[in-house]
């Protein structure tokens, strides 16, 4: 087995936003507001928090009303039994907020904590998600999957899906997302970071985009420089 924190990333956000419309996490969520407490809303449950830990693959909406940072913790399985969202508390507290401001070391101390119950991902598996990680253009079929598990095709699928908690078209999908939302920060054009990363096109990637995190890449470009004047001040 591969360690976990070698093959899964945990990609750090930082907006301005009054709110994110409803959408739905691929992974598990760390969500800090700067201005105030976060408020996450799923129908009529609602959750508010400081600093949030987000189950995925829920549909919520989030009120932000200032800045936030938002810190991706692809692999992990939510370790607790709410189905929409903790406030993490005393220790995991002090650990979040460290790595909320970029701190490795506390980035992989969390991540240990939070899925010391995790089954490991296997070491093929692994992988594979490390090649999809460095090679965003690169389009593996299914069959490909299958061939390089050794597997028939739905058990290769069923056998990604057990090991990552998310499905194969599902995770590459994302990796793609987020390999595009950085390149967006670095200051390309949507355009651009769109056919990069394996999209039809600029409206492909906005539909996938707002659906996974709620805005749209303008917006979240947007929302990413206000938060950097914000802070600068």
């Amino acid at each position: 087995m591969i360690n976990d924190q070698e093959v899964f990333s945990s990609p750090l956000f930082l907006l301005a936003a009054d709110r994110l419309r409803a959408h739905t996490l691929p992974s598990t969520c760390l969500l800090c507001g700067l201005d105030g407490p976060i408020v996450l809303k799923y129908g009529a449950k609602q959750v508010v928090g400081d600093i949030l830990l987000v189950r995925p693959q829920v549909l919520h909406e989030v009120i932000i009303e200032g800045r936030a940072r938002i810190l991706n913790l692809n692999g992990l399985q939510f370790p607790y039994d709410s189905d929409l969202a903790i406030q993490l508390t005393n220790t995991n507290y002090e650990i979040a907020i460290d790595a909320l401001w970029g701190e490795e070391s506390s980035v992989l101390e969390l991540r240990a904590k939070l899925g010391y119950r995790q089954v490991k991902c296997p070491t093929d598996i692994a992988q594979i998600i490390t090649h999809l990680s460095d090679e965003p253009m690169f389009r593996m079929s299914q069959q490909e999957l299958a061939i390089r598990l050794n597997r028939e095709r739905t058990q290769a699928l069923k056998y990604f899906k057990a090991s990552t908690g998310m499905t194969f078209r599902g995770l590459k999908l994302w990796l793609a997302i987020q390999s595009a939302a950085h390149q967006l920060l670095t200051g390309d054009l949507v355009r651009n970071a769109a056919l990069d990363n394996g999209f039809a096109d600029t409206a492909h990637f906005t539909r996938s985009f707002r659906t996974a995190l709620g805005i749209t890449p303008s917006e979240a470009i947007a929302g990413y420089h206000l938060a950097m004047s914000l802070s600068s001040r």
